[in-house]
């Protein structure tokens, strides 16, 4: 099963890139974060799926817990570490196991975390001093769903799993787990990683309407640390070595190849059992770390990562970063993949989003959604203000390449660049 997986992810790969029409990115509030662009060599670490109460597997430390033990370790190495925490998963039953191996090893219908019928023993809900040594040394908490339950279908692998769907209940669940987090810990996450990365949902909706809404970036992983994959070897400590080395060869020939290749990515990894109840990051991590240190790496938070530049295509040495960096802080004018493509020529609909307010953009296109139980273009709620406002004349298309630009908002400018048009905004209106 494992391998019918790695073959299926390839195979979709392969039939998004030559039969799916390329992924259109728009401007938004909601950035999907796969890493940032930076010489420096600086990553981050992400680890979904926990707290995990329970000892790695197999348990060669003692009975230390998993979590305990990824922490342990990311303090022998001066790393810090961002956990893409749930809930809780107790609440999701009635379930039985799926085939250990498969992706429904831990339950058919849903999750369980980190294993069916020990819900107890993971999640922020149940584990309030693995939570709170977290904070106390210094790694970001995320939120990964209270009962991680994906957001909408995902037949080829989960085509048995129950799913949200609804929009207002996928809000209502991760809040269930921001509010937790904030009365219980004083900590307000900033980032959200989706259950299997399932973006679309009913009616139109996508995980980027939700989090935007959550006020929430979007955390993704540019690198795959491969401690989710269970080897098909039969004896358990072969399978375990192997899988370890999994882990680490990658790193280790990517680093060979290029001791830059790590600079401003983000690394999945997991804070439980793999597909074969098996720990193998517990034996993998410590070897990764050192790997990366010996190439010169601090191994920061993705907040931290953020702070090196907050975009992919765009680093500091950018004449431009400064003023960019402030706009962005307050404004939608970074593309939905991170990206801000400053030589592309801006459109009528992206100018729209520059000027509109965050109001109209968000809310109001949310509520529209709602109301008509249908997708409404990003850009459509931002269009409108600015032709009610008498900003931008009616009868231009929103796809339209801009020609000419407000006087009240612009300096004056013949570069209709989305550079030109950033550097000739007058920032007293940000």
């Amino acid at each position: 099963m494992s391998l019918l997986v790695k073959i299926g992810k390839k195979g979709k790969k392969i039939v998004k890139k030559l039969i799916t029409p390329a992924e259109k990115h728009y401007i938004s509030y909601t950035r999907r974060l796969e890493r940032v662009k930076t010489d420096r060599r600086v990553c981050a670490m992400t680890f979904d799926d926990g707290p995990m109460d329970l000892p790695c597997s197999p348990d060669k430390n003692g009975g230390k817990s998993l979590t305990d033990t990824i922490l342990d370790t990311l303090k022998e190495y001066g790393a810090k570490g961002t956990f893409d925490v749930i809930g809780d998963t107790g609440a999701n039953y009635p379930d039985e196991a799926g085939k250990l191996g498969s992706a429904a090893w831990g339950g058919i219908k849903y999750d369980h975390y980190p294993d069916i019928n020990k819900d107890d023993k993971g999640g922020a809900e149940n584990c309030d001093r693995l939570i709170h040594r977290m904070l106390d040394e210094g790694h970001q908490i995320t939120n990964h769903g209270y009962r991680h339950i994906i957001f909408g279908r995902k037949p080829f692998v989960y085509g048995k799993r129950a799913y949200i769907g609804d929009f207002e209940d996928t809000i209502a669940d991760l809040t269930k787990l921001h509010e937790l987090m904030e009365q219980r810990y004083g900590y307000t996450m900033t980032m959200s990683r989706p259950p299997h990365y399932v973006d679309k949902m009913d009616n139109g909706f996508t995980s980027y309407d939700v989090y935007t809404v959550m006020n929430y970036w979007y955390m993704a992983a540019s690198f795959d640390g491969q401690g989710w994959l269970p080897s098909t070897l039969s004896d358990p400590e072969a399978a375990l070595k192997a899988e370890t080395e999994a882990m680490i060869k990658p790193i280790r020939e990517a680093l060979a190849k290029d001791k830059n290749f790590f600079c401003g990515q983000i690394i999945f990894q997991k804070d439980g059992y793999n597909m074969s109840k098996r720990t193998p990051v517990a034996y993998a991590l410590g070897e990764q770390l050192k790997l990366l240190k010996e190439a010169g790496y601090e191994i920061v938070t993705v907040e931290e990562l953020t702070k090196e530049s907050p975009f992919e295509d765009v680093g500091r040495d950018d004449p431009d970063f400064d003023k960019l960096y402030e706009l962005s802080k307050t404004r939608a004018i970074v593309y939905s993949d991170n990206k801000l493509r400053l030589d592309t020529p801006m459109t009528y609909g992206e100018l729209a989003m520059l000027l509109a307010p965050r109001e109209a953009i968000v809310n109001i296109r949310n509520k529209m959604m709602k109301q008509s139980k249908k997708y409404i273009h990003p850009y459509a709620t931002a269009v409108k203000w600015c032709k009610d406002n008498g900003i931008i004349d009616i009868s231009i298309k929103p796809d339209k390449a801009v020609m000419f630009l407000p006087e009240k908002y612009f300096d004056k400018t013949s570069d209709f660049t989305r550079r030109g048009i950033y550097k000739a905004y007058k920032m007293q209106n940000a």
